[in-house]
């Protein structure tokens, strides 16, 4: 299963990353993957959110949940399509000032296809960079070691 790992040292406080990711409706602003980001869902971050995501490359649509809302330091929103599924973890870490934000994200595919995943692996990292490098800019950070 493809798996995709970025950290960002950022200057914002922990309180401040952490609304900046909870709030996916900001994905469309630093994912060059996502074309928009609606929240379908609840009122604003939190438990029960839901988002719907539309990817730039295809038009179609993937609906994240949120499945762990742990301000301000841990969310998991979760995806499943037909032949898709993807799970993310942001976490957020005091650093003197300001935070690290570690992204988390892997990707299979369901069903019979499940075995076939590992084939995803090199379109999974070159969007991945490209959305890591997005996620600096946004957080006016700098990439560390995960």
């Amino acid at each position: 299963m493809p798996r995709y790992v970025t950290s960002v040292a950022t200057p914002l406080s922990p309180d401040d990353a952490f609304a900046f990711l909870a709030d996916l409706r900001n994905f469309a602003a630093w994912d060059p993957g996502v074309r928009r980001a609606v929240q379908i869902a609840g009122d604003g971050p939190g438990p029960g959110a839901a988002y719907d995501l539309t990817i730039a490359s295809n038009g179609s649509v993937m609906r994240y949940h949120v499945q762990t809302f742990e301000p301000p330091r841990r969310i998991v929103v979760e995806a499943r399509t037909m032949l898709l599924h993807s799970w993310d973890e942001m976490v957020v870490t005091q650093d003197g000032e300001g935070s690290i934000v570690t992204y988390d994200a892997t990707l299979t595919l369901n069903g019979l296809l499940s075995p076939a995943s590992f084939a995803l692996g090199p379109v999974f990292r070159r969007i991945g960079d490209a959305a890591a490098e997005g996620l600096r800019k946004a957080l006016r950070g700098v990439a560390v070691r995960p």
